[in-house]
């Protein structure tokens, strides 16, 4: 039986979420036991064909247990991909369009991103270009999927020359977090999605920073509601954001937080060495660091961040033997880059962030060091 916490709406659009007729809202369920709710899984999908797209290390735990509580389908395809960052390419894309084309599915199907980020964001990148654009359902069941990449309509893949440079904006219809799913991650992914969570504090609201300072044994222990709190706190921000800048043309970067440095250590060590949300911790406090160093930040918030960091498992800095050259050059290439110069995004105070494009080689040098 399923138990629903928590319901975040995104509306996008300044018509309430209407673009030329079709409505692009969409609602985020949290709670307990969704993944296998036959009532919601009919609601869902009525008769239409399904695409289950998920990985080899998901698909074991959890796909026979949603594919039981789908309704009936004439048309079921289900496909399991390698898991990791490094098979996040077009040529996963391309087998996920193969086996959706082969069995002949129609723009009415509906694909199913069963897995963490990356197995979101190729599927909902494969809806958008299957048939010119087909709807899609993110079921993440990593805690950074959960808070991040699930919503907003980020969908993508890496290419050789950075992260995420090849994608396309696609929402989705709907989001699934199902808390249960949790209770299986390894502590390293699962310390990785809290990386985003305290993200959301340092960049957008400076109670919910110092809530989850005060709240990290509980999470640590993965207490149920105070996960399902922290989770939809973090997404109702997140949807906050989105509603205002839906495709990055202004505060949505704020999101970035971290990322700039993050993306150029992923890049470095090779994808699928560090965790997107280890690079991305690091790349907080390098960020911390840097706005603190400009005269904008107090220190203390680096020492809670550090402190909460540590507490959970995560990295404090940059892998050993990076330079500010090597930083540099891996963010040259970031999509973030507007007229051939790196955006930052660095914190004004605690739970205020903008953008900063006059950092220099000593900024960067610093801050590794530090």
């Amino acid at each position: 039986m399923s138990e629903q916490f928590h319901t975040v709406d995104v509306k996008l659009g300044a018509d309430g979420g209407k673009n030329n007729g079709k409505d692009r809202s969409y609602p985020i369920s949290i709670g307990r036991g969704l993944l296998t709710d036959n009532r919601l899984w009919a609601e869902l999908i009525g008769s239409r064909g399904v695409v289950l797209v998920t990985d080899d290390q998901v698909g074991p735990l959890y796909a026979a247990h949603l594919q039981s509580a789908l309704p009936a389908l004439d048309r079921l395809t289900h496909i399991t991909l390698p898991a990791g960052e490094q098979h996040k390419s077009m040529a996963s894309v391309q087998q996920i369009l193969d086996a959706a084309l082969a069995d002949r599915h129609e723009r009415q199907s509906l694909f199913l991103a069963l897995g963490g980020g990356v197995v979101g964001d190729m599927t909902g990148f494969a809806a958008s270009l299957f048939l010119r654009g087909v709807e899609f359902v993110q079921i993440p069941t990593t805690l950074l999927a959960q808070v991040d990449s699930s919503v907003g309509g980020k969908t993508g893949v890496n290419h050789p020359m950075g992260k995420n440079l090849v994608g396309a904006f696609h929402q989705p219809k709907h989001v699934i977090i199902d808390l249960d799913t949790l209770s299986t991650l390894p502590d390293r992914e699962y310390a990785a999605g809290l990386a985003e969570v305290i993200k959301y504090g340092l960049i957008r609201d400076a109670a919910f920073f110092h809530w989850l300072v005060a709240e990290v044994s509980a999470l640590q222990a993965r207490d149920i509601p105070t996960l399902a709190s922290a989770i939809e706190r973090s997404c109702a921000i997140k949807a906050a954001v989105v509603m205002e800048d839906e495709q990055e043309r202004g505060v949505r970067a704020h999101l970035n937080f971290g990322h700039t440095f993050g993306h150029a250590i992923e890049r470095l060590q090779g994808y699928g060495e560090w965790l997107h949300g280890e690079a991305v911790a690091a790349g907080m406090v390098m960020a911390a660091r840097l706005s603190v160093r400009r005269g904008d930040l107090e220190s203390e918030v680096v020492d809670q961040l550090l402190s909460f960091q540590q507490q959970v498992g995560l990295p404090v800095k940059p892998p050993a033997g990076l330079t500010a050259a090597s930083f540099l050059d891996a963010m040259a290439s970031d999509k973030k880059v507007t007229a051939g110069k790196i955006r930052y995004i660095l914190l004004n105070r605690l739970g205020e962030a903008s953008v900063a494009e006059d950092v220099t080689l000593d900024d960067i040098a610093c801050v590794i060091d530090a």
